[in-house]
């Protein structure tokens, strides 16, 4: 076992993380769902969560049972809903082609839809105790500082790099506490700024701090400005009820059900003549709403549209019409839920 492998080991046992609800077990489902949520979200976030989902669904046959809108429902509010789709065709391929067991190798595990190089390679090391190497962010941070490593992290060439260095770090045994003990030192005492260096288990060997330049590594990525864009979403009313319109299954908010939605551009009352054949009196609209994702932000003016029934409005697939307080509870954008809770007068 290398040095740093084992000081690792010995820090992380005294000072690492125990107690987290997806730890102390081999049971696939449960590693996996956990590895899935936590791709680009933090722990604490996660959470409750994953014990809402395994709430309702505490294992794998009864997640490739459930519809795709049950997964969401859970899921809503939790971001990036590819991971919720994929978690769904996962676990029905698992139960399709593997007979509802997870397979152990990493590469099978790979195949799974969602699933990156690195969630299988947790799977594997977690359920079974497998000798692989993983690359998450909080990972390549750890490594590019200690070996110094030049370069953005998300670049092939660095990144190329840093796998030959976690591959070479791995011990011959106590690889699950080894991976665990990564994960959290990168979770906790290196982070992006302000590293706690003077607790830091590895410090002693760690190139970064050595040169006296340890947050130069890794390079940060090159920053972009992030566009802003804008549009309506329309809080259509109707004899008490909402409408909500479900989304296309890929893209923004893909397989959830929304507000109706238009051009900022666009003049409300044209808009809804044009496609419900009736025109609100007078649109009320509620102060702007902003949304943060990964490469843009989105700026929403909701506008409340109070309509008479139209022979048009029934007509129209994936539209449904609830009471606020039943639609706050759908399978929604947490912008959107955002919204109806306040319609509903919550």
């Amino acid at each position: 076992m290398s040095p740093f492998a084992t000081r690792l080991i010995r820090w992380h046992d005294r000072h690492g993380r125990h107690d987290l609800p997806w730890q102390g077990t081999r049971d696939a489902y449960r590693i996996w769902l956990s590895e899935v949520m936590l791709q680009q979200t933090q722990v604490e976030t996660v959470i409750p969560y994953y014990r809402r989902f395994l709430a309702r669904f505490p294992n794998v046959r009864s997640l490739a049972r459930a519809s795709l809108d049950d997964v969401l429902v859970i899921w809503s509010g939790l971001g990036y809903y590819s991971r919720a789709r994929n978690l769904h065709a996962a676990a029905q391929r698992v139960i399709a082609s593997h007979r509802g067991r997870f397979p152990g190798k990493r590469e099978a595990l790979q195949a799974l839809p969602g699933v990156g190089r690195t969630t299988a390679a947790a799977i594997a090391v977690f359920a079974y105790a497998a000798r692989e190497a993983i690359l998450d962010g909080n990972v390549k941070r750890v490594l590019a500082r200690h070996f110094a490593v030049p370069g953005h992290a998300g670049e092939p060439r660095t990144e190329e790099r840093l796998w030959k260095i976690a591959e070479s770090q791995l011990p011959r045994r106590n690889v699950e506490r080894y991976t665990q003990a990564l994960m959290d030192l990168g979770a906790s005492l290196c982070s992006r700024t302000r590293p706690a260096c003077e607790r830091c288990p590895v410090r002693a060997s760690c190139a970064a701090y050595a040169k006296g330049n340890v947050e130069a590594y890794p390079r940060p990525r090159p920053r972009r400005p992030r566009p802003v864009r804008q549009t309506s979403l329309l809080l259509v009313l109707c004899d008490g009820e909402v409408l909500l319109e479900k989304r296309p299954p890929t893209g923004i908010w893909g397989g959830l059900w929304s507000l109706p939605e238009c051009d900022s551009s666009e003049d409300v009352r044209e808009h809804c003549e044009r496609r419900w054949g009736a025109k609100p009196a007078h649109p009320e609209s509620l102060p702007l709403l902003r949304h943060e994702f990964t490469h843009f932000t989105l700026d929403i003016a909701p506008v409340i549209c109070r309509l008479k029934a139209t022979p048009r409005m029934a007509s129209e697939p994936g539209q449904v019409f609830l009471p606020p307080q039943e639609a706050a509870r759908a399978a929604v954008p947490a912008p959107v839920k955002k919204l109806l809770t306040k319609l509903a007068g919550g």
